[in-house]
């Protein structure tokens, strides 16, 4: 899946969040949906401009992404 045909960036719109095109959902709004729970299907039905391949290119997009991350974690304690 080439999420390059579904994500774009654009100044003008969310402050160049990455969105699915044609929409002002961000990546992370529609992320953030999933984790409090939402399914698949209540997501297309509250937002019927989005299809499944646009909610796989968000996958697609934070794992590509997410690649190049590292996450540290801060030691707590340490004196």
């Amino acid at each position: 899946m080439s999420w390059h045909d579904h994500i774009h960036t654009d100044p003008a719109v969310l402050a160049g969040k990455p969105i699915v095109k044609g929409t002002r959902l961000s990546v992370d709004f529609l992320l953030s949906l999933l984790a409090e729970g939402w399914s698949e299907a209540q997501i297309l039905e509250n937002y019927p401009q989005l299809s499944h391949e646009a909610l796989q290119a968000v996958f697609a997009f934070t794992a590509e992404v997410m690649r190049e991350e590292t996450i540290c974690p801060l030691m707590s304690g340490a004196a």
